[in-house]
């Protein structure tokens, strides 16, 4: 029987996965057949090496492929040339057991004796053995070399770029040429830009020898269809009951279909979350993906850790971040900007119509779960008043948001007193979170400015125990603009096919009513709570 699965390569016999055909042809189409040379550069655990491996199978009906991984040259065979070049050749050797099409054994000897020889060797040893390959090869021949971050730092590598780099000018300049059809790198570095992080500060320089690579721009994110697919296959072989269609697009909302977050969310259902919610059927619904949400936000898994690793390393990316969360700053999508082209680089953001936006729902929360979780270490006044009073505000397996506005409000007043003008809004949103918080935690998860498919936001988006709940927050600037909040939150409410919502305003007119009213509008029960 298949199984979900999130740890090194999916294979199709093996486990349940989207349905890669599509991709891979449009890679072979608009890159390969065309002769390109590119790099598929995309986030940890983005499913590149899937990728590599379903092309390499579809490729090799028509093309001789080389599939290496960088991770098999070790570190002392960067010291300098002669080490790379024998260490290459010597992993070029050991591919040929792993490759679906053997190339001819005179090449492969040829390999061996450079990796084995005592004199110094050359790139340009290897290079006349590639050219007499491609040369006599009787297909064209395609070379596919993935996690070439391990190699990033060093200056052989860009040494061995800028060889495949003629190749590639040659070919362009003289048909007749034989050199490789296609190479393609692959890993998280955009490799355009790997004179910085090399050369000294003074040497400093973004002309990488891979400035010949044609941009990949093929969408490799899981989209709903391709997520329904994998769901109905699953289906096909336990029958649980489920609304394929629908379970597919609610996993894509909260993952915006990063791979291995689709596939942690399927393979958290398919075990782990069985132990809470045993029925299949009740299993493979929005409680079952709430359930699957909380546990993969409280586990330290891999993908999280080489966030956090980015985060510890490049504290200017922290800032940033914190800054677009948490004090609600919009930038503009900008792709010569250093910070945005990393945080892209990374994962953490993505190009949403021009401007940046958090990759993802689930890393959203985590985000905000670190930053909430720095000013707890701090011994917050609104965590330690939330927690205390956490019990008072469940009733019958439900959140009585009222009531914890109410005390929200009463501590704020304690500790603050009136409103000051020098108040903003990330103030409001970040001391709210962190009362909210301790009273959530555990059971129920938040979305900060939940994107609607409409384009409208709202601030926070409630899920517990399958029950959701819509709170505004607002600073107050008059009764016009109080009146098309409530409107806003209407139309939220009939998007998520609720009844009832709140707003949460911060009011700085000195003759304000503070407490919590209810006002109707429309068919729609708003709790207005104000500050």
């Amino acid at each position: 029987m298949k199984t979900f699965n999130t740890t090194a390569v999916c294979v199709p016999t093996k486990h349940y996965m989207v349905d890669l055909s599509e991709r891979v042809g449009e890679i072979t189409k608009q890159l390969v057949d065309t002769g390109k040379y590119f790099t598929i550069n995309r986030a940890r655990q983005y499913g590149k090496t899937t990728t590599l491996t379903a092309l390499e199978q579809y490729l090799s009906d028509r093309y001789d492929v080389i599939s290496i991984d960088f991770q098999d040259i070790t570190g002392a065979d960067y010291i300098d040339e002669n080490q790379f070049v024998k260490g290459l050749a010597g992993v070029l050797c050991d591919a040929k057991d792993s490759m679906d099409i053997a190339l001819p054994v005179k090449y492969y000897d040829l390999l061996k004796n450079l990796s084995l020889q005592e004199k110094d060797a050359k790139l340009n040893d290897i290079f006349r053995i590639f050219e007499e390959l491609c040369k006599e090869a009787d297909r064209p021949i395609v070379w596919i070399m993935d996690e070439v971050d391990t190699a990033t730092n060093n200056q052989v590598f860009l040494d061995f770029l800028g060889k495949l780099r003629s190749g590639y000018l040659k070919k362009e300049k003289n048909p007749n040429y034989k050199t490789f059809q296609s190479v393609i790198l692959a890993g998280v570095t955009d490799v355009k830009h790997l004179k910085s992080k090399i050369r000294g500060e003074a040497d400093s320089k973004e002309n990488s020898p891979w400035n010949i690579a044609a941009d990949f721009t093929i969408d490799m994110s899981l989209s709903a269809d391709g997520i329904k697919g994998m769901l109905d296959e699953y289906e096909a072989d336990h029958h649980t009951g489920m609304n394929t269609e629908e379970m597919a697009g609610m996993i894509r909302d909260f993952t915006n279909g990063y791979p291995f977050l689709v596939s942690r969310i399927c393979e958290l259902l398919d075990t782990e979350v069985s132990k809470k919610i045993v029925n299949a059927k009740d299993r493979w619904t929005r409680d079952g993906i709430d359930e699957a949400v909380k546990m993969i936000l409280s586990e330290d898994n891999t993908l999280f850790q080489s966030l956090t690793g980015k985060l510890n390393n490049l504290p200017e990316l922290k800032a940033s971040l914190r800054s677009i969360l948490m004090e609600g700053t919009k930038l503009t999508w900008n792709p010569d900007q250093r910070d945005i082209v990393l945080m892209q680089m990374y994962g953490f953001v993505r190009n949403a119509n021009n401007s940046v936006r958090i990759d993802n729902r689930i890393f959203e929360t985590r985000l905000y779960n670190l930053f909430l979780s720095e000013e707890e270490m701090k011994s917050s006044v609104f965590f330690r008043e939330g927690d205390l009073a956490k019990n008072i505000f469940v009733e019958n397996g439900k959140l009585n948001v009222r009531l914890i506005l109410e005390h929200f409000i009463q501590t704020y007043q304690q500790i603050y007193g009136p409103l000051e003008d020098k108040f903003k809004e990330k103030d409001g949103r970040e001391q709210f979170l962190l009362y909210l918080k301790p009273i959530i935690n555990g059971t129920g998860n938040y979305y900060i400015e939940a994107q609607t498919r409409d384009q409208k936001r709202t601030d926070i988006i409630i899920d517990y125990l399958g029950h959701q709940y819509i709170i505004e927050l607002k600073i107050w600037h008059g009764e016009r603009y109080n009146e098309s909040g409530e409107k806003q939150i209407s139309e939220y409410l009939d998007y998520f096919n609720l009844t009832t919502g709140y707003m949460l305003s911060f009011n700085f007119n000195k003759s304000k009513e503070i407490g919590v009213k209810r006002v109707y509008f429309g068919d729609k029960l708003l709790y207005e709570a104000t500050v």
